[in-house]
């Protein structure tokens, strides 16, 4: 009699695609995720027993639960299939456990992409549930949970209802806050660049942009326009002397291959997706996507990973298809290796296609337009993680007159290599001007057409953005693969911090709750202490530290801290400072401050309750209304859509009331012409103004 085999999965997608895979003895079932988990009522957790969890089935989920236990006991054997990670592993052990199986009859197999060929390698190689990893994850879980629920209590008496604490969370708020204080403290320097604009004694006269360097060799920095006037002064009647001419070729080698992280950082960059959406379409196509021809195929490997290693299989396969598609110099003589990070737990691969000859193209009819742009953002990063080195052909000339010096470079691309599939994203887009240089020899005398100085002034560090906030999360050790995305998202929907365009600000609110958890709990506001933590959960990953001894160790400083607070605070409420406005009240001309309630942020009268008026908060633009001079306000149609309106729009008075409306950005350059706001076309790519 055939055995009859049991697979137990976490979503729907995934056991379609590896129920395909591993044929008629194997029934693959979804738990649908975690079916056991502490209480939601209470703490869940008996300090007084040494941490001891109490865990109950899920509410909602008992169908599920029956189901899995009947089938289960019909079967021979039941394979626990989650996620390659610490969370798949806690499931696993909790599906053990809730549905009584024994060791004999029960195996843990891990697919980190799910291909054929690898789905029914791994099912032949299972392991017992690795221990290390489930108390890993009870440790965090549990961590978490004593942070949350004793500490939320306090936020609610003392600040307002509703609010939560967590130990990451909390870090994330106040790396935002501390990055905004650094901008509103910061004094701008002023400085001054002079370019001097020298034709060439060639046939076609060229004219080139050179930068000043400095006097007598060495560079110099220009304060003030009294210095650029001296330099000036003092070049004007020189001798324009071309010194020293250098071309050089210039090779730029390919990013490494995605991690969470940097698919993240890459995807908030280039596509504007946010860390929790990248997160849940990454998950489609590691679970399996239907492919005409193809049947369900998982699309990439797992996502959750800090670690740049590639099977040597997949190597293979990658030179293969570049030298086919792209030539033989296109391929380097070796395979690329990247090294991780210090701190990386190393697990798994890092995010790759499953199969690199299935190109975004051959797919793009069967998957989403979020699908599409994803996979071909992976795809395209791996393979040219592979490819050659981009050569650019370099040129750089420097220029005397007198004592001072003036530079130029110039590069143009001389062989494509890697950039001819990928080139990564940037955090601050600059245009970078770049003049073509004429064929100049050292010796050669140029002659100026004129100078251009111009002031400037130091900028502030900019506002965080989803990417460069994970970054800065990774690099300082806060969280980990799984948890950036819930983070971000977390203090978001706590409005601990709001997104004005793609940049985090700190709220009145987070301040307050950050100043808080800075004078009460420095621990868990502490960066170094967080990322320690971090490298604790990592020991008993490794199987280095107890679970619990991690929990003792930090539980009797917490409840000191706590029950000091509690004794400091008592009798206090602390207000959250209202966000004044421009606005005026329509009713009573108060300046509008800034609330909160169910549906999000809105504009409030201060005179509540003798007026109460209320209205949506709208963000003010650059530029003026080019019917009637009013301001412009960025505003969101009922199906979600930004347009740009005058503020006059909605006005009763058919006297003012304007009805201007744009889905053109408006930016604050005048039109050179006839003075009016200029506008630039609305998604990424258009950078060029143009007057409405």
């Amino acid at each position: 009699m055939a055995k009859h085999n049991l697979v137990i999965v976490e979503s729907p997608a995934k056991a379609k695609t590896i129920g395909k895979y591993l044929g008629k003895d194997y029934e693959v079932k979804a738990c649908m995720g975690h079916l056991r988990d502490l209480p939601k009522s209470k703490l869940g957790v008996d300090i007084e027993k040494d941490f001891e969890p109490e865990y109950k089935p899920i509410k909602g989920k008992e169908d599920i639960i029956s189901d899995l236990k009947q089938s289960a006991a019909d079967s021979d054997t039941v394979y626990l299939a989650t996620d390659p990670d610490r969370e798949g592993e806690a499931i696993s052990w909790h599906l053990k456990e809730l549905l009584n199986l024994d060791d004999a009859k029960t195996r843990r197999v891990t697919f980190n992409e799910i291909t054929k060929k690898v789905v029914q390698e791994s099912i032949q190689e299972p392991r017992p549930i690795d221990q290390d990893l489930v108390d890993a994850q009870q440790a965090r879980r549990i961590l978490d949970r004593i942070v949350g629920y004793q500490l939320s209590p306090l936020l609610w008496k003392k600040i307002r209802r509703g609010l939560s604490a967590g130990r990451v969370q909390s870090v994330a708020t106040r790396m935002v806050d501390d990055r905004d204080r650094e901008i509103e403290a910061f004094q701008p320097e002023e400085y001054w660049s002079l370019d001097a604009r020298l034709q060439a004694d060639d046939l076609k006269k060229t004219v080139f942009t050179a930068h000043y360097h400095g006097r007598d060799g060495k560079k110099a920095e220009l304060k003030s326009q009294a210095e650029v006037d001296a330099v000036i002064r003092e070049v004007e009647n020189a001798a324009f002397t071309v010194r020293t001419v250098k071309r050089t070729d210039k090779q730029r080698s390919p990013s490494p291959p995605f991690t969470t992280s940097t698919l993240q950082q890459e995807a908030s960059r280039k596509l504007s997706m946010t860390p929790r959406r990248t997160m849940a379409i990454a998950q489609q196509l590691y679970e399996g996507v239907d492919i005409t021809g193809e049947g369900t195929v998982g699309l990439i490997t797992y996502m959750r990973t800090d670690s740049l290693r590639i099977s040597e299989e997949a190597l293979d396969a990658t030179r293969r298809f570049i030298t086919g598609r792209y030539g033989q110099e296109y391929c380097p003589a070796a395979p690329r290796h990247y090294k991780a990070k210090a701190n990386a737990q190393d697990a798994h691969e890092a995010i790759r296609p499953s199969n690199v000859d299935l190109t975004p193209e051959q797919v793009k009819g069967d998957l989403t337009g979020e699908q599409y742009r994803l996979y071909r953002l992976i795809w395209s990063r791996f393979l040219a993680c592979q490819m050659a080195n981009a050569v650019y052909d370099s040129v750089a000339v420097e220029v005397e007159a007198g004592a001072h010096s003036f530079r130029a470079s110039s590069s143009s691309l001389k062989f494509s290599g890697y950039t001819a599939v990928y080139e990564e994203g940037k955090d601050e887009e600059k245009e970078e001007k770049i003049s073509p240089l004429p064929d100049l020899k050292e010796g050669e005398t140029v002659m100026p057409q004129g100078f251009a100085p111009e002031q400037h002034f130091t900028q502030p560090p900019a506002h965080y953005t989803d990417a460069t906030l994970i970054r800065a999360m990774e690099e300082q050790g806060i969280g980990r693969p799984s948890t950036y995305a819930p983070t971000v998202s977390t203090i978001l929907d706590r409005e601990y911090v709001i997104k004005e365009g793609k940049y985090l600000h700190i709220t009145a609110l987070g301040r307050v709750v950050t100043e808080l958890m800075e004078s009460k709990f420095t621990d868990i506001a502490d960066v170094k202490f967080t990322a320690h933590m971090e490298q604790r959960l990592d020991e008993v990953e490794e199987g280095k530290s107890n679970w619990k001894s991690v929990l003792r160790d930090f539980y009797g400083d917490f409840a000191q801290n706590l029950e000091q607070a509690e004794k400091d605070l008592e009798g206090v409420r602390i207000k959250v400072p209202d966000e004044v406005s421009e606005e005026k009240c329509d009713l009573c001309g108060r300046n509008m401050v800034i609330k909160s309630g169910r549906f999000g942020r809105f504009l409030a009268c201060p005179g509540y309750p003798e007026c109460k008026f209320t209205k949506p908060l709208v963000v003010e633009m650059p530029g003026r209304c080019p019917k009637c001079g009013g301001r412009i306000l960025k505003k969101t149609s009922r199906n979600g859509y930004t347009y740009y309106g005058c503020e006059h729009n909605s006005d009763k008075d058919e006297a003012t009331k304007c009805d201007f409306m744009t889905w053109d950005v408006p930016v604050k350059d005048d039109c050179p012409v006839c003075g009016q706001t200029m506008f630039k076309k609305s998604g990424r790519g258009f950078k060029k103004p143009f007057c409405i």
